[in-house]
């Protein structure tokens, strides 16, 4: 990893700001980033996300770290929200720079693609007033794996 690379992660109940963001990364010659929005599927409601305080950070900072190192980058961001939040709303936030695009763009799909399967997050929809957890999906793991 980049003496000089700088990583954030954050796991938090706060909305996400992706102005702030943004600019937090704008270094080097490109910045690629992913937000990802709570979708309305089956009529959702809320969606309610849990993690393992502690071992989800840490999960988080090792892909950061990963992908600072594979692509090179000045600059890794991943934002995630946990907590009920509704339709519409922000749920993940992640950013790569670098000095050329390509690697950006690649370190960013990265991110959201193994924070998918790699960080211990667990999804609880509410529709119609009644909650069901959310399993893990075989296109997420597929995603994932193209970067092993």
């Amino acid at each position: 990893m980049s003496d000089q690379a700088i990583i954030r992660v954050l796991v938090t109940t706060e909305a996400i700001d992706v102005a702030v963001e943004q600019i937090a990364l704008e270094q080097g010659g490109a910045v690629a980033t992913f937000t990802g929005l709570v979708r309305a599927d089956d009529g959702v409601a809320t969606l309610e996300l849990e993690h393992y305080p502690g071992a989800t950070e840490a999960a988080l900072t090792r892909l950061a770290e990963e992908a600072v190192e594979r692509w090179s980058l000045s600059a890794a961001s991943i934002i995630h929200r946990v907590g009920p939040m509704q339709p519409g709303e922000r749920i993940v936030f992640t950013g790569a720079a670098s000095a050329h695009r390509a690697a950006a763009l690649e370190a960013c799909a990265f991110l959201i693609d193994r924070l998918k399967t790699d960080a211990p997050f667990w999804k609880r929809e509410v529709v119609g007033g009644e909650g069901r957890w959310v399993e893990a999906r075989d296109s997420d793991d597929h995603a994932a794996d193209r970067w092993r």
